[in-house]
């Protein structure tokens, strides 16, 4: 009976020890999370960002039947308005230069194919679009579930403006009629791209973004090829840009009066 007793009472502490042991890590546990879920919900959801970029952009269009030559430097301004981590309405300025070059063109046309033409104009866009992120857009700590890293694709419609074309070549010298004009055209923007969050109010957006506008008239010549051109899509000038912009987060979100947080 003696050498019994020992040994139960050493079990007794052990046990008792273990149980708080595991109350206290239950504890703190809890307490943790309950930290985590408050920090998520703390930080605050900005409405807008403002900011600008560097771009290239490849006309396409008569003298130039690829979208990946003669890239030309551009520069934009743009802002966004959030509607969600999900969506947002953007608005962007940009402007830059266009050239192209017969020589290249596969379409054969016995003048332009004997005595090639190049042309150079300036170009001043301006374009309301949606876009749509695949993820919620954040840090994760102003809406639960978002990520830092997200594709997204966009769609909008603007106006686009150049100046006079100038117009060089053998063809123009033998008296190749064209009629040079300053153009203001409506345009359809669509393309894709991906936005990073490189601190909780700075983010980074690369994208790739397609310029179908409704005139033939941007390079300087109408129909050089004999095709009627009509609409956005039927033999009309268009042009691609691929940039990169760097925004900052302004205009935080009441927190007591919006329910994105659920």
């Amino acid at each position: 009976m003696s050498n019994e007793a020992p040994v139960y009472t050493m079990t007794t502490r052990k046990d008792g020890r273990t149980t708080r042991m595991m109350i206290c890590t239950a504890v703190i546990l809890f307490l943790a999370s309950f930290s985590n879920k408050a920090t998520a919900q703390d930080d605050p959801e900005y409405r807008m960002e403002i900011g600008g970029g560097l771009a290239l952009a490849a006309y396409e269009g008569d003298f130039n039947g690829s979208i990946l030559k003669g890239w030309q430097p551009r520069l934009a301004i743009n802002a966004k308005y959030r509607l969600n981590p999900r969506m947002a309405w953007g608005m962007e300025i940009s402007t830059g230069m266009l050239k192209g070059s017969s020589k290249d063109v596969k379409t054969w046309y016995p003048v332009l194919a004997e005595h090639p033409v190049d042309f150079s104009t300036s170009v001043t866009d301006f374009t309301a679009r949606y876009e749509y992120n695949f993820w919620p857009f954040g840090t994760g700590r102003e809406y639960l579930g978002a990520k830092p890293l997200t594709p997204f694709f966009a769609i909008g419609a603007g106006l686009t403006f150049t100046g006079k074309p100038s117009l060089k070549g053998a063809a123009i010298d033998n008296g190749w009629e064209t009629s040079p004009e300053a153009v203001v055209a409506f345009q359809m923007p669509i393309g894709f791209g991906v936005k990073y969050k490189l601190k909780d109010r700075l983010n980074l957006t690369a994208e790739w973004i397609m310029h179908f506008t409704g005139s033939d008239k941007l390079d300087g010549a109408k129909d050089p090829y004999g095709i009627e051109s009509s609409g956005l899509f039927k033999n009309t000038d268009s042009y691609s840009t691929l940039q990169v912009s760097l925004t900052y987060d302004f205009w935080a979100r009441c927190k007591t009066c919006h329910n994105d947080r659920e």
